[in-house]
């Protein structure tokens, strides 16, 4: 831990702006609420800066939210139209997905980054789908502030008992995630079910 912190101390906010793009571009690399805690309980011990630390880390992930963007608004909707068909993805996919963001599309760009898996494919699917880039910006550029400094806020104010209160809040947020899972089944199928019915009624 001592050679962690001692690395942080002469790389850690170069680590912020390279490590959190590459997280939210999907790559494997250590989850983005642990490295974000971590730095605020480094800033709590006086290895990093708070202020610096913090802006390190939300440039990071602006870079790495607007890289995704444009990928997925420049190359994801010609990829999905030539091998979608291979991973079950057809362009009727992006009208439905289209259509969630005209309803729920402000609120995902804004509290995505706290679910796992969808803080790596939001933009992704924002750009895809061609999400205007200033209405974009806004909400997820505001969402990544949040993010950022909330798991910071986390190490910065619990300290030592940072990866306790980590731990509780990831569990929290899967549950969440399955709740929100199971709902979205359920509805799809009693849809299917009304839509069964009525053909077998005709």
């Amino acid at each position: 831990m001592e050679i962690v912190e001692h690395l942080f101390a002469q790389y850690g906010y170069f680590v912020l702006l390279i490590g959190l793009p590459m997280e939210l571009i999907a790559s494997p690399i250590p989850p983005g609420n642990s490295t974000l805690a971590y730095t605020g309980y480094l800033s709590y011990k006086k290895v990093l800066d708070l202020l610096p630390a913090l802006a390190a880390a939300y440039s990071g992930s602006v870079l790495g939210i607007t890289i995704t963007y444009w990928i997925g608004n420049k190359l994801g909707l010609p990829l999905i139209e030539k091998y979608g068909k291979w991973l079950f993805l057809k362009p009727v996919h992006l009208k439905k997905t289209r259509k969630a963001y005209e309803k729920f599309g402000n609120k995902i760009l804004l509290f995505g980054f706290f679910l796992p898996g969808v803080r790596q494919f939001n933009s992704y699917f924002a750009g895809i789908i061609h999400v205007p880039y200033r209405t974009f910006a806004l909400y997820a550029y505001l969402g990544a502030f949040l993010w950022v400094s909330t798991f910071i806020g986390i190490g910065y104010v619990f300290g030592n008992q940072w990866q306790y209160v980590i731990n509780l809040i990831g569990h929290f947020l899967k549950f969440i995630l399955i709740i929100l899972c199971c709902t979205v089944t359920i509805f799809l199928v009693f849809k299917w079910r009304s839509r069964f019915r009525k053909r077998s009624d005709s």
